[in-house]
């Protein structure tokens, strides 16, 4: 079953869909914070994660990030990381006052970006008992290295000194300055090469496309992205498991890896042969093994009350 919710972030009222489990249960159950992709909303990957999860038997949160979907603030299309990973411990404060969670059995996931956000947020809320990720990817890594990791510097360096006269002309009055993140035409995202294309493909066609999903973000984004970083703080971790899926062929996957070298354990990086980046998001072949995985290690860890 699946509830219209909504709860609060550093003051943003945030919007979010809460899958209940069918059937009665002994007591109240395990529950998981599903965390959606850059730009994308609660009714995408996230929302399809959190169902199937759901139907294993766990509560599950799936919700817009602030500044995005039905969540609140301004300017839209902001992409703030403090935010985000806040965003997360909201995710879980509301869950604990929910009657069909156990408070002591609460676990994260995070697809994409939320991958990123997800690990910050677990490491420094001890509330979380066990954290996963798919196709997890460090934003700031991302705008300042590339997907694959070998982007020119000039390209970030170009981009924060946009991000700086954008600041300069909303302070004379010209409004939110905001950059396009996909190409117009199905030729111009193939010419950027397969990751580009995948994401135009998921995001702007029938394939996926919801019309509160981002299709820009703000200037302001640039510079608060890039001084990120979503492994910094893994140490904190301590012995609280970790999960992070990856598929086999992904260009972002070396961001999985330096996360499963950086995490002091327990942990496990499990490969989907044959996914993509984004086939990880909605492709059944690919989804389905990780939803199995997904359900092993949060039933595993989430099985008994701290």
């Amino acid at each position: 079953m699946r509830t219209d919710v909504t709860f609060l972030s550093a003051g943003l009222k945030i919007a979010g869909h809460l899958y209940t489990p069918d059937g009665e249960a002994a007591g109240p159950r395990p529950a998981i914070v599903v965390g959606h992709p850059g730009t994308g909303v609660k009714e995408q990957a996230a929302g399809l994660y959190a169902r199937h999860l759901a139907e294993r038997g766990f509560v599950t949160l799936a919700f817009d990030a602030a500044y995005q979907g039905e969540s609140a603030g301004e300017p839209r299309g902001l992409e703030d990381p403090a935010q985000r990973v806040e965003d997360i411990k909201a995710a879980v404060s509301f869950l604990t006052t929910r009657d069909e969670v156990d408070p002591g059995r609460v676990g994260v996931l995070g697809i994409c970006a939320s991958g990123g956000y997800a690990l910050p947020a677990a490491a420094t809320d001890h509330r979380v008992r066990a954290v996963a990720t798919v196709s997890a990817v460090d934003i700031a890594r991302q705008f300042r290295d590339g997907a694959d990791g070998a982007q020119d510097p000039a390209v970030i360096r170009g981009m924060l000194e946009a991000a700086a006269a954008a600041r300069t002309a909303e302070a004379r009055g010209a409004g939110v300055q905001t950059f396009p993140l996909f190409p117009d035409t199905e030729e111009e995202a193939r010419r950027g090469g397969p990751h580009v294309f995948e994401g135009w493909e998921y995001y702007r066609t029938p394939r996926a496309e919801h019309p509160r999903s981002a299709k820009s973000l703000t200037w302001t984004s640039v510079d608060r992205i890039v001084t990120f970083d979503a492994f910094r703080s893994l140490g904190l971790l301590g012995s609280r498991p970790l999960l992070l899926i990856a598929g086999r062929e992904a260009v972002t996957s070396w961001m999985s890896v330096e996360a499963f070298q950086r995490a002091p354990g327990p942990k496990e990086l499990h490969w989907i042969d044959g996914a993509s980046h984004v086939d990880l998001y909605d492709r059944e072949q690919y989804v389905g093994p990780a939803v199995a995985e997904l359900s092993r290690f949060f039933g595993a860890h989430l099985a008994e009350a701290a």
